[in-house]
């Protein structure tokens, strides 16, 4: 199976390429043209890449994470969110790769058996990088009106950090 699965994507190339010259489709002229609007979408979404990852990188040098989480400690104590979990749930609409980071380092500090560390794995199972995707997509099409996008996706974010501590209590008997 190991073996098939390796000719796999070289033959998938092949036909393809024997597809476009049945059909006399210019196969390098499209591959070219291709080649170039992906470069183009490339390009115009680098400065959107490169502002997100510098405003996550100032959240978190700046310690303004850590002060969010703080503020919002009660709130998420009266909502059922352990407080370990609040810089996760505040940086996964953001980066990916950070809230990664931060799902790590909340495994390690409470371990991954414990409430904490089950809500923090859930959590980050269950929700997406809204504002990334938001930006990257709208960007992407140069729309400027982002209309109910926004609202529609943090508030979906709110519901699963929500359900997944909820979850967690209810299926694991935390």
């Amino acid at each position: 199976m190991d073996k098939a699965a390796s000719y796999l994507v070289p033959l998938l190339l092949a036909a393809l390429v024997v597809y476009c010259l049945i059909r006399r489709v210019p196969v390098f002229d499209a591959f070219s043209e291709g080649a170039r609007e992906g470069l183009r979408s490339c390009v115009s979404l680098l400065p959107v890449l490169v502002g997100l990852v510098t405003g996550v990188s100032m959240l978190q040098a700046s310690g303004a994470l850590e002060l969010a989480a703080g503020a919002l400690e009660p709130l998420a104590r009266c909502l059922g969110l352990p407080k370990e979990v609040l810089p996760l749930a505040l940086m996964k609409p953001v980066s990916g790769g950070a809230s990664t980071a931060l799902l790590s380092q909340t495994l390690d500090r409470c371990g991954p058996d414990s409430f904490a560390g089950r809500a923090a794995s859930v959590l980050a199972g269950s929700t997406e990088t809204a504002l990334y995707c938001i930006a990257v997509y709208f960007g992407a099409i140069r729309r400027k009106g982002k209309n109910c996008a926004l609202p529609a996706a943090l508030l979906g974010h709110l519901a699963a950090c929500l359900c997944a501590s909820w979850a967690v209590r209810l299926l694991m008997g935390f």
